[in-house]
């Protein structure tokens, strides 16, 4: 299964960067090895050896195969501004929500009667802070791709198709499936 829930939320925290992240593959090693405190770390987490990373570090290899460059390059963005990470998190869990822009296949369950049959959707919904903080709060305590999807569901459940309660009351539950595209903003 595409990571296609979490990916979408870490890229949305990462526009908030006030700095870009380095990209060449020197000071993304450079930058790991500090944050890790030494080269070995650094190794056994790329899963290369500690002299290659030394290498990288001294600009002896400046391009890193794809598979490598694409790890460096995660690794980097996962650690990069940490603070400023954590203030647009909080942000949009406290005041200002978060927008999803989701194209899939939408069904949903709801009492006999009414039609449950699942149709191609492209919404694009403002979600107030509470439901923003949990699929953030959820995605930092390491919820797989099914749980976030779940959160995202029920979040346009709720915003979308009952509109804060105001229609679809016996709206019991909204599957997302097979995403063409999604995004999430700050």
């Amino acid at each position: 299964m595409a990571k296609e829930f979490g990916e979408g939320l870490d890229n949305a925290v990462q526009k908030a960067f006030t700095r870009p992240a380095p990209k060449s593959a020197g000071p993304q090693m450079r930058y790991l090895v500090k944050q890790l405190g030494g080269t070995k770390p650094v190794a056994q987490m790329l899963r290369v050896s500690q002299r290659t990373v030394e290498r990288y570090v001294k600009d002896q290899i400046k391009r890193p195969r794809p598979d490598l460059a694409a790890r460096m390059d995660r690794e980097v963005k996962a650690r990069w501004q940490p603070q400023i990470r954590a203030k647009a998190r909080q942000k949009a869990a406290t005041t200002d929500g978060i927008v999803i822009d989701v194209h899939a296949r939408m069904g949903y369950t709801a009492p006999i009667g009414s039609t449950d049959q699942d149709r191609i959707r492209h919404l694009t919904v403002a979600l107030p802070p509470q439901h923003a903080g949990r699929l953030l709060d959820a995605q930092q305590q390491g919820a797989d791709e099914d749980r976030l999807r779940e959160l995202a569901a029920d979040a346009l459940r709720e915003v979308y198709f009952q509109d804060s309660g105001r229609r679809a009351g016996s709206l019991e539950e909204v599957h997302i499936n097979d995403v063409m595209s999604l995004e999430f903003e700050l």
